[in-house]
């Protein structure tokens, strides 16, 4: 969209984090809905956290993100939403702190094998005032439980949106983000007329 004098309007940024804990999907969220090659910051789970970070529920796990994920998606020319993946493993959540400096909200992904994880992402949300949504990852492996199931689990406030997903499909995530966008323009107050 051009000003008045015909150069182009440069698009409004949106920063948006995806949360969670160790192993819930944040890093394949982010690539899956990121139109560029998707920054990484992934390294090899080595001996040194044995007795640090619990694999339970995540055996097969290989990999982890120790500083954030960044990826980005064009909704259309005149927004972008810069996506920025946090850590999982508790001894890296200093970062959140940082990564939380001019988000607008954020996407909570859970994990119902280990729904107890969410516990401490809800807290840190709601604690900085942050609007948030819990998106439930559903793993191939996991019982499958009803959002309001969820949101009683959890303690969510009832204005807390709770949507299920699957990160590895592009159309969910994407519509989990809507759904994020959405809630976000829903708790904006009035502006005057």
């Amino acid at each position: 969209m051009p000003y008045n004098d015909g150069s182009d309007q440069l698009p409004t940024a949106v920063k948006l984090l995806v949360a969670g804990g160790f192993g819930v999907g944040k890093t394949t969220f982010v690539g899956t809905v990121s139109e560029i090659e998707p920054l990484t910051t992934e390294e090899l789970i080595t001996a040194a956290s044995i007795g640090v970070d619990s694999l339970v529920g995540v055996e097969n796990k290989s990999t982890t993100t120790v500083a954030f994920d960044f990826g980005r998606i064009t909704f259309d020319p005149g927004l972008v939403l810069y996506l920025f993946g946090t850590p999982g493993q508790h001894r890296f959540w200093f970062m959140w702190d940082e990564l939380c400096n001019g988000a607008l909200g954020a996407v909570i992904l859970a994990d119902t094998r280990r729904l107890e994880d969410c516990f401490e992402a809800v807290d840190f949300f709601e604690r900085r005032e942050m609007n948030f949504i819990l998106a439930v990852n559903q793993f191939d492996t996991a019982f499958r439980y009803e959002p309001e199931e969820i949101r009683a689990a959890l303690k969510l406030k009832p204005h807390v949106p709770v949507v299920l997903c699957d990160a590895r499909d592009s159309r969910s995530a994407t519509a989990v983000l809507v759904s994020l966008i959405q809630h976000l323009i829903a708790a904006m107050p009035p502006q005057p007329v």
